[in-house]
């Protein structure tokens, strides 16, 4: 079901768009006594996701009980980065993915379906991992929020790769981000269909609709003045959510060229970028 959906390559959406947009969409759902927020972290600062979850905070008050960043893999927020991405959201909601430990295995792909999607380059099971929260925590409303953005390992960023690797364990983590690797990132980036892709949606159709969880899925690029601007804003339960903002983003975070680059010089932003892989 989709509750909220806007967007076009022409759109540009401000605050008060957003805001708009998150609040009809939770007057939508109805009222919640307990809910969980799952945003990414700091390297996904140019989302809106931040804004998007202190509106949620605003609208929800005490009913949303704890946020919990996509972290993955990834170091945990300061509360200096904390304070800049979600502005006056309560730091004290805020918890930490613990990756390692703190993990519910919900079932398994069989190996035999990694197989078939994968054009037979991985014959392994992959176990559909989350945050022990997501199970235990008694939510009523689990909001998924992020930006579809092209991504090396997926195609697309974000919808169900938020839950089942941002709140994932190690071994779901490293066998996906295998999958794509082995299959070839250069025939899966801007893809919404894609073997690892094929994978989360088998985890999401068998294991993931026993929780309630909605996606809030933004499309932000850069427009031919430089700046980063948003085009769109779906928000939704299924995977109609994500194909839609998947098709703009693929409009608007694109540049196709003629013939390939012979070198290519990259800059990553010290203030979201601790590592690589």
């Amino acid at each position: 079901m989709i509750y909220y959906e806007t967007g076009s390559p022409e759109t540009s959406l401000s605050e008060d768009d957003l805001r708009k947009g998150m609040v009809a969409a939770l007057e939508k759902m109805g009222e919640k006594q307990k809910v969980l927020v799952i945003p990414p972290d700091y390297t996904r600062l140019p989302s809106r996701s931040g804004e998007l979850t202190e509106y949620c905070w605003e609208y929800l008050g005490n009913n949303l009980t704890d946020i919990l960043p996509a972290l993955g893999t990834h170091t945990p927020m300061t509360p200096d980065q904390i304070s800049h991405m979600f502005g006056q959201t309560p730091e004290d909601l805020f918890r930490i993915h613990d990756w390692r430990n703190d993990i519910a295995t919900l079932g398994t792909v069989p190996a035999e379906f990694v197989k078939e999607v994968s054009g037979g380059v991985c014959d392994f099971s992959w176990p559909a991992q989350v945050n022990k929260m997501l199970v235990d925590g008694g939510y009523d409303l689990i909001l998924s929020i992020g930006q579809v953005v092209p991504h090396e390992v997926v195609g697309m960023a974000n919808y169900n790769k938020n839950i089942l690797v941002g709140t994932g364990g190690t071994e779901a983590i490293h066998k996906s981000h295998f999958i794509g690797a082995a299959y070839g990132m250069e025939k899966m980036m801007g893809r919404a269909d894609t073997p690892v892709r094929r994978v989360f949606n088998y985890a999401s159709e068998k294991f993931l609709k026993r929780l309630p969880i909605v996606y809030v899925q933004t499309v932000v690029g850069v427009n031919e003045k430089g700046d980063l601007q948003t085009y769109g804003l779906f928000i939704g339960d299924d995977f109609s959510v994500f194909d839609k903002a998947a098709k703009l983003s693929l409009q608007v975070n694109f540049e196709m060229l003629d013939k390939p680059l012979s070198k290519v010089i990259v800059w990553l932003d010290p203030t979201e970028f601790k590592s690589t892989w």
